[in-house]
């Protein structure tokens, strides 16, 4: 069991409470689900401590990659994250280095050391399973074997695949092909690293942004309880699933509930949305700068159907300032502020 400090006294004595065995990801704890305290003072009076202000989410941001891979565990750190999703590469170009074995072993004790898990390694734009382009599918998908042999390496706990575009020849052809293209990856690659699925705003020819086409594809695997969801707010929004309203959510997640199971969604992409409800634009925004809203996005984060789910955002970002602001406001909220 570990602890953690809680409070101080008024005569400075420290207050530690006692945690559950640690987790990918923690929970928001109340006072009941706390269960076993011990206090290294018990003359310490219990009563103004509040339980629904200990927030032990697991709340990230998108960061780079910039220099050696490890050195991202570092900015994440340094800005208040315990979980983080990176590229494992330039996800513009099909070439890709090799990972350096001492970069490999400095990012897992690094990863270990700062406790940001899980960690999230995102596919390349470039990929595309969903096309028609013979030339471009095999190239896809030898691509994201590779990345998903890298996420291997690293240590990574999920890999988050966007599900492409058909390009025009259909959305029932572009759900097979994608179907099909991550059967085969998943026989060749022999992956560790959990695959998840991330649905979409449903802009210009792109699958995925209904529910029903992830159910689709999972059901067509060998292994469907072996593939998660990536559920992103903006998306989902944008994609026409009222999220903003409490009444709205509540359905959203009855409907997800039925086709898929909530104990998929592994991964929020935690963004508020630039774009209007059911314009199927994909523009993230601020935490409580868009269209959902802070009401909103408090409502999500805080949902216990979701207490499990890492919380990474993919904000808008011209400084380290955008994310601090983002990270402090996102914690803010997960505590009911």
């Amino acid at each position: 069991m570990a602890y953690t400090l809680v409070s101080k006294t008024s005569k400075r004595k420290l207050v530690w409470v006692r945690l559950p065995p640690s987790a990918p990801y923690a929970q928001s704890f109340t006072k009941k689900a706390l269960g076993s305290w011990h206090f290294r003072y018990p003359d310490f009076s219990l009563k103004n401590l509040d339980y629904h202000r200990i927030c032990m989410k697991r709340i990230g941001l998108h960061v780079s990659i910039a220099g050696h891979i490890y050195e991202s565990l570092g900015r994440a750190r340094e800005l208040g994250c315990n979980t983080m999703q990176i590229f494992s590469r330039n996800p513009r170009g099909w070439q890709a280095s090799n990972l350096e074995k001492s970069d490999v072993e400095e990012f897992s004790r690094l990863k270990i050391k700062y406790d940001i898990s899980p960690v999230v390694i995102h596919i390349p734009y470039i990929i595309n399973l969903a096309t028609s382009d013979d030339s471009l599918y095999k190239r896809s998908i030898d691509a994201y074997i590779d990345d998903l042999k890298r996420a291997d390496l690293l240590g990574a706990e999920y890999f988050v695949t966007h599900l492409g575009s058909h390009v025009g020849s259909g959305e029932d052809n572009g759900i097979k092909r994608f179907s099909d293209a991550l059967k085969e990856i998943i026989k060749r690659a022999k992956s560790k690293t959990t695959i998840l699925l991330e649905n979409t705003a449903g802009s210009g020819d792109g699958i995925g942004y209904r529910f029903e086409h992830i159910k689709r594809i999972i059901e067509n695997q060998a292994n469907p309880s072996e593939i998660g969801v990536c559920l992103d707010t903006a998306h989902t929004f944008a994609a026409g699933y009222d999220i903003k309203s409490k009444a709205g959510l509540e359905d959203t997640l009855k409907k997800f509930d039925k086709l898929l199971g909530l104990g998929r969604i592994k991964v929020v992409h935690f963004n508020d949305s630039l774009s209007p409800f059911d314009s199927h634009v994909d523009r993230h925004q601020h935490i409580g700068k868009g269209e959902i809203g802070l009401q909103a996005l408090g409502r999500i984060i805080r949902d216990p159907r979701l207490k499990n789910a890492a919380f990474i955002m993919e904000t808008p970002k011209e400084s380290d300032k955008d994310d601090k602001r983002n990270m402090a406001l996102a914690k803010k909220i997960c505590k009911g502020r």
